[in-house]
């Protein structure tokens, strides 16, 4: 008999339609429900109903996140932020933000995806909602997790855990310690990168506590991408550690959530993770196979999807993934020649990624400090802010430390919150300067301002201090923890590749440490500048505390 379901819905009130799309997205038939909105959305947009219309708009944007469509995404939420804003503050207006945040930042859009972010917390904080405002911040860190910087996102979720505590959901729960797991990963590979294996492994162990508390919550939930993805993050952990027989059968089950809906970025993720599995178990011709018809799937159309990516506008973190996998894939079976070409490819994404993640880095400094000049008034209020970077480096400079670091003192000690300075000595740079030429030198101060920038959190205030000095303020942070980051930034520039830029160039540190009190700039920096003293008189190259 024929199908005359959609021909009777045609003449169902609105409320019926939306209804049917609801339950659509509980029960997550991302097609159905996809379908269904894009009719009400019409429907609504021509009779005139402002509040359908705005959820149809919602609805639209959370059936294309879950197919994976972030471009179709971000095109559908705009027309339903401008529809939901002069309803005012709401709950759906929150999470639709969110969502575009999410989107955002995984396309490598940071600036809208930091924009999306802070107005949902903003919102939600008007709201007075204690659990919108602890998801949102949760939404914020996970736009610094995706800058590269996985220490401020680290403290802006646990804060939105320290909001809740016993009192959270299943669902808040499983965002909270699902966020942190991945913060986790993201860190652990950088201190893998930057050759710190025992904290690389800590960090690892956190990783897989995180997944296993937050896979009970997901199943309690019952949302199907929630266990789909609290599984996956379990899988990779135990993969990451060795655990092969244990990792398998998390990350097929995650696999076949997945496919069954169309959780499409999470699949090809998971493709990716069990092509490493594939390599772990000596398996290098399946993992090979599995992913050759991964790039094949990603070179057409995806079965809901409006646009497919080319492999070139993946995201990020799914493009680098795959060409990195297939690079070991193909080097293990010594095809040399894919294996060049995905390494090249990898590379290539990963230099745009980092430049991306750079620009919102420096963007986000500026913007902030734009504010806070603003805030202060008088007559910082009418300074150009580039007055306060260094035109060669791009950090900030003496005058940006005059208005940033009085401030931050204050609230240290108003708070009764560590703070931390350090001094960077750039060892030499003067005989560097004779020997290779002060192009070079310039180049040296280049690199190293980059370095500080890939190492420190964007809380933290990073500047040039002199010709061949930097500083950097810690807030929240007491000696014992940036001791650890200056060692991370030292080992990271004695390690450094220098030679590129000349033959026989080398670079080392000597950083000097101290913490307030006292709560004043000058008493301060002259003790960070003793303990620099004694570091190069105890043979440089090394951190040492006040």
């Amino acid at each position: 008999m024929p199908d005359h379901s959609h021909e009777l819905l045609d003449h169902a009130p609105l409320s019926e339609w939306l209804e049917r799309a609801r339950l659509a997205q509980r029960e997550s038939h991302l097609q159905e429900g996809l379908s269904l909105a894009d009719r009400i959305w019409a429907r609504a947009d021509a009779e005139g109903f402002v509040s359908e219309q705005a959820e149809a708009g919602k609805l639209r944007s959370y059936f294309l996140l879950r197919l994976g469509d972030l471009a179709g995404m971000l095109a559908a939420g705009q027309p339903a932020l401008q529809l939901l804003r002069p309803l005012g503050p709401s709950t759906s207006l929150c999470e639709l933000l969110r969502w575009m945040s999410l989107a955002a930042c995984e396309l490598g859009d940071y600036e809208q995806g930091l924009a999306c972010a802070h107005e949902g917390l903003q919102q939600a904080i008007e709201l007075g909602d204690a659990r919108l405002r602890a998801v949102a911040l949760n939404g914020l860190g996970a736009c610094f997790e995706r800058m590269g910087d996985p220490w401020q996102a680290e403290r802006l979720m646990g804060e939105a855990a320290g909001m809740l505590r016993e009192s959270a959901t299943p669902y808040e729960r499983v965002v909270t310690l699902t966020n942190l797991c991945t913060v986790a990963l993201g860190a652990y590979h950088l201190q893998q990168e930057g050759a710190r294996p025992e904290q690389a492994r800590k960090t690892l162990e956190r990783a897989l506590e995180l997944a296993r508390q937050a896979r009970p919550f997901s199943l309690q939930l019952g949302d199907p991408y929630a266990i789909a993805l609290t599984a996956s993050n379990f899988g990779e952990v135990l993969l990451l550690m060795g655990r092969l027989d244990e990792a398998e059968p998390l990350l097929q089950e995650a696999l076949n959530h997945c496919t069954q809906v169309g959780f499409h970025l999470l699949e090809w993720r998971l493709r990716c993770t069990l092509a490493q599995l594939a390599l772990a178990h000596g398996q290098a011709q399946s993992a090979w196979e599995g992913l050759q018809a991964l790039m094949a799937l990603l070179s057409r159309p995806a079965a809901g999807v409006s646009c497919p990516p080319a492999l070139d506008h993946l995201p990020p973190f799914i493009h680098l993934r795959l060409h990195q996998t297939c690079y070991s894939a193909a080097k293990a079976l010594g095809l040399l020649e894919p294996a060049l070409w995905h390494l090249e490819r990898a590379r290539a994404v990963e230099r745009r990624r980092s430049m991306q993640q750079l620009m919102a880095q420096s963007q986000y400094f500026v913007s902030r400090l734009e504010a806070e000049i603003h805030v202060d008034g008088g007559a910082c209020a009418d300074r150009d802010p580039a007055t306060f970077r260094d035109p060669l480096t791009g950090l900030g400079n003496r005058r940006c430390l005059e208005t940033r670091l009085p401030p931050l003192l204050r609230n240290a000690e108003q708070e009764d919150r560590p703070l931390t300075v350090a001094l960077i000595d750039a060892d030499g740079l003067e005989l560097i300067n004779e020997r290779h030429g002060r192009d070079v030198g310039d180049r040296v101060l280049q690199e190293l301002a980059q370095l500080l920038r890939e190492n420190t959190r964007t809380s933290d205030l990073a500047l040039r201090w002199s010709g061949e000095e930097f500083l950097i303020v810690f807030p929240d942070t007491i000696a014992d923890r940036g001791f650890e980051v200056c060692e991370r930034i030292r080992a990271s520039v004695s390690v450094h590749p220098w030679q590129r830029l000349s033959p026989g160039l080398d670079v080392t540190l000597s950083m000097g440490l101290a913490s307030a009190p006292p709560y004043a700039t000058d008493q301060l920096i002259a003790r960070a500048t003793q303990a620099v003293q004694r570091a190069k008189h105890l043979g440089r190259n090394r951190v040492a505390l006040a």
